[in-house]
Protein backbone atom coordinates (compact mmCIF):
# COMPACT_ATOMS: atom_id res chain seq x y z
CA UNK A 1 0.00 0.00 0.00
CA UNK A 2 1.26 3.45 -0.94
CA UNK A 3 1.02 6.02 1.88
CA UNK A 4 1.49 9.78 1.62
CA UNK A 5 2.19 11.65 4.85
CA UNK A 6 1.40 15.35 4.72
CA UNK A 7 3.72 16.62 7.45
CA UNK A 8 2.15 19.85 8.67
CA UNK A 9 4.73 20.52 11.39
CA UNK A 10 6.08 24.04 11.55
CA UNK A 11 9.22 22.95 13.44
CA UNK A 12 10.29 19.88 15.39
CA UNK A 13 7.09 19.36 17.38
CA UNK A 14 6.05 16.30 15.32
CA UNK A 15 9.48 14.69 14.88
CA UNK A 16 8.91 11.82 17.36
CA UNK A 17 5.40 11.16 16.04
CA UNK A 18 6.71 11.09 12.47
CA UNK A 19 9.43 8.57 13.33
CA UNK A 20 6.92 6.31 15.12
CA UNK A 21 4.47 6.67 12.26
CA UNK A 22 7.04 5.80 9.60
CA UNK A 23 8.06 2.71 11.54
CA UNK A 24 4.45 1.59 12.06
CA UNK A 25 3.60 2.10 8.39
CA UNK A 26 6.70 0.18 7.27
CA UNK A 27 5.82 -2.69 9.63
CA UNK A 28 2.29 -2.71 8.18
CA UNK A 29 3.75 -3.06 4.67
CA UNK A 30 3.29 0.51 3.45
CA UNK A 31 5.63 2.34 1.13
CA UNK A 32 5.66 5.85 2.54
CA UNK A 33 6.29 9.25 0.97
CA UNK A 34 6.63 12.06 3.50
CA UNK A 35 5.90 15.55 2.20
CA UNK A 36 7.24 18.18 4.65
CA UNK A 37 4.83 20.98 3.79
CA UNK A 38 6.92 23.68 5.52
CA UNK A 39 9.56 23.08 2.83
CA UNK A 40 7.13 23.58 -0.05
CA UNK A 41 5.62 26.74 -1.45
CA UNK A 42 1.87 26.23 -1.46
CA UNK A 43 -0.35 29.24 -1.97
CA UNK A 44 -3.79 29.32 -0.38
CA UNK A 45 -6.66 28.13 -2.57
CA UNK A 46 -8.22 31.06 -4.43
CA UNK A 47 -11.66 29.44 -4.53
CA UNK A 48 -11.78 30.28 -8.24
CA UNK A 49 -12.83 26.74 -9.29
CA UNK A 50 -10.43 26.95 -12.25
CA UNK A 51 -9.44 23.37 -11.39
CA UNK A 52 -12.97 22.37 -12.34
CA UNK A 53 -13.74 24.60 -15.32
CA UNK A 54 -10.44 25.80 -16.80
CA UNK A 55 -7.77 23.14 -16.15
CA UNK A 56 -9.96 20.17 -15.14
CA UNK A 57 -8.22 18.20 -12.41
CA UNK A 58 -5.28 20.56 -12.01
CA UNK A 59 -5.04 23.74 -9.95
CA UNK A 60 -4.49 26.93 -11.92
CA UNK A 61 -1.83 27.95 -9.37
CA UNK A 62 1.52 26.57 -10.54
CA UNK A 63 3.29 25.68 -7.30
CA UNK A 64 3.93 22.64 -5.08
CA UNK A 65 0.21 22.33 -4.38
CA UNK A 66 -0.12 20.62 -7.75
CA UNK A 67 2.42 17.94 -6.84
CA UNK A 68 0.73 17.37 -3.48
CA UNK A 69 -2.68 16.93 -5.14
CA UNK A 70 -1.16 14.45 -7.61
CA UNK A 71 0.48 12.45 -4.80
CA UNK A 72 -2.84 12.31 -2.95
CA UNK A 73 -4.69 11.15 -6.08
CA UNK A 74 -2.24 8.22 -6.44
CA UNK A 75 -2.03 7.10 -2.81
CA UNK A 76 -3.89 4.32 -1.01
CA UNK A 77 -3.48 5.96 2.40
CA UNK A 78 -3.37 9.68 3.14
CA UNK A 79 -1.97 10.73 6.50
CA UNK A 80 -2.36 14.15 8.10
CA UNK A 81 0.45 14.70 10.63
CA UNK A 82 0.06 18.02 12.40
CA UNK A 83 0.33 19.97 15.58
CA UNK A 84 -3.23 20.42 16.81
CA UNK A 85 -4.18 24.11 16.72
CA UNK A 86 -7.45 24.95 18.48
CA UNK A 87 -8.61 21.44 17.53
CA UNK A 88 -7.65 21.95 13.89
CA UNK A 89 -4.63 21.37 11.72
CA UNK A 90 -1.62 23.60 11.12
CA UNK A 91 -1.89 26.39 8.56
CA UNK A 92 0.57 24.54 6.30
CA UNK A 93 -1.60 21.41 6.29
CA UNK A 94 -4.78 23.44 5.86
CA UNK A 95 -3.41 25.02 2.67
CA UNK A 96 -2.56 21.57 1.28
CA UNK A 97 -5.99 20.17 2.19
CA UNK A 98 -7.74 23.13 0.55
CA UNK A 99 -5.66 22.64 -2.58
CA UNK A 100 -7.04 19.08 -2.93
CA UNK A 101 -10.06 20.61 -4.67
CA UNK A 102 -8.85 19.36 -8.11
CA UNK A 103 -9.12 15.79 -6.76
CA UNK A 104 -12.90 16.07 -6.45
CA UNK A 105 -15.53 16.64 -9.10
CA UNK A 106 -17.96 19.57 -9.22
CA UNK A 107 -20.91 17.15 -9.07
CA UNK A 108 -22.89 16.57 -5.92
CA UNK A 109 -23.98 13.45 -4.08
CA UNK A 110 -26.14 12.96 -1.00
CA UNK A 111 -24.28 11.14 1.79
CA UNK A 112 -26.14 10.55 5.04
CA UNK A 113 -28.51 13.39 4.19
CA UNK A 114 -25.65 15.82 3.46
CA UNK A 115 -24.38 17.22 0.18
CA UNK A 116 -20.85 16.20 -0.80
CA UNK A 117 -18.73 16.02 -3.95
CA UNK A 118 -17.64 12.91 -5.86
CA UNK A 119 -13.97 11.88 -5.76
CA UNK A 120 -12.45 12.40 -9.23
CA UNK A 121 -10.59 9.10 -9.38
CA UNK A 122 -11.62 5.45 -9.34
CA UNK A 123 -10.53 4.83 -5.75
CA UNK A 124 -10.38 7.11 -2.74
CA UNK A 125 -7.53 6.96 -0.25
CA UNK A 126 -7.97 5.85 3.32
CA UNK A 127 -7.42 8.71 5.76
CA UNK A 128 -5.41 8.78 8.97
CA UNK A 129 -4.95 11.80 11.21
CA UNK A 130 -2.23 12.04 13.84
CA UNK A 131 -2.30 15.21 15.88
CA UNK A 132 0.33 16.38 18.35
CA UNK A 133 -0.43 18.44 21.46
CA UNK A 134 2.08 19.75 24.02
CA UNK A 135 -0.25 18.60 26.85
CA UNK A 136 -3.57 16.75 27.11
CA UNK A 137 -6.60 18.76 25.98
CA UNK A 138 -9.74 16.64 25.64
CA UNK A 139 -11.74 19.33 23.85
CA UNK A 140 -9.03 19.95 21.22
CA UNK A 141 -8.65 16.18 20.79
CA UNK A 142 -12.37 15.69 20.19
CA UNK A 143 -12.50 18.55 17.69
CA UNK A 144 -9.47 17.13 15.83
CA UNK A 145 -10.98 13.66 15.60
CA UNK A 146 -14.28 15.10 14.36
CA UNK A 147 -12.40 17.15 11.75
CA UNK A 148 -10.62 14.03 10.48
CA UNK A 149 -13.94 12.15 10.29
CA UNK A 150 -15.49 15.01 8.31
CA UNK A 151 -12.48 15.15 5.95
CA UNK A 152 -12.79 11.38 5.45
CA UNK A 153 -16.43 11.84 4.50
CA UNK A 154 -15.46 14.50 1.94
CA UNK A 155 -12.76 12.21 0.51
CA UNK A 156 -15.14 9.26 0.42
CA UNK A 157 -12.41 7.44 2.37
CA UNK A 158 -13.22 3.75 2.80
CA UNK A 159 -11.51 3.73 6.22
CA UNK A 160 -10.40 6.37 8.66
CA UNK A 161 -8.64 6.61 12.01
CA UNK A 162 -7.42 9.49 14.14
CA UNK A 163 -5.49 9.98 17.35
CA UNK A 164 -3.85 12.77 19.29
CA UNK A 165 -0.56 12.29 21.13
CA UNK A 166 1.25 14.28 23.80
CA UNK A 167 4.81 13.96 25.13
CA UNK A 168 3.51 11.40 27.64
CA UNK A 169 1.96 9.21 24.95
CA UNK A 170 3.29 5.87 23.77
CA UNK A 171 3.99 7.01 20.21
CA UNK A 172 4.85 3.57 18.87
CA UNK A 173 1.67 1.96 20.21
CA UNK A 174 -0.52 4.81 18.96
CA UNK A 175 1.05 4.81 15.48
CA UNK A 176 0.77 0.99 15.26
CA UNK A 177 -2.91 1.11 16.29
CA UNK A 178 -3.64 3.76 13.66
CA UNK A 179 -1.84 1.81 10.93
CA UNK A 180 -3.78 -1.31 11.86
CA UNK A 181 -7.09 0.56 11.84
CA UNK A 182 -6.70 1.72 8.25
CA UNK A 183 -5.10 -1.39 6.78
Amino acid sequence: MNAVVLDGARGTECRGALAALQQALAEAGHTTEVIPLRERTIAPCRGCFGCWVTTAGECVIDDAGRQVARAIARCDLLVYLTPVTFGGVSSELKKAVDRMLPDILPFFARVNGETHHHWRYQKSPRLMGLGVLPRPDREAENIFKTLIERNALNLNAPRTAAAVVTPESDLRATAAALAKAVT
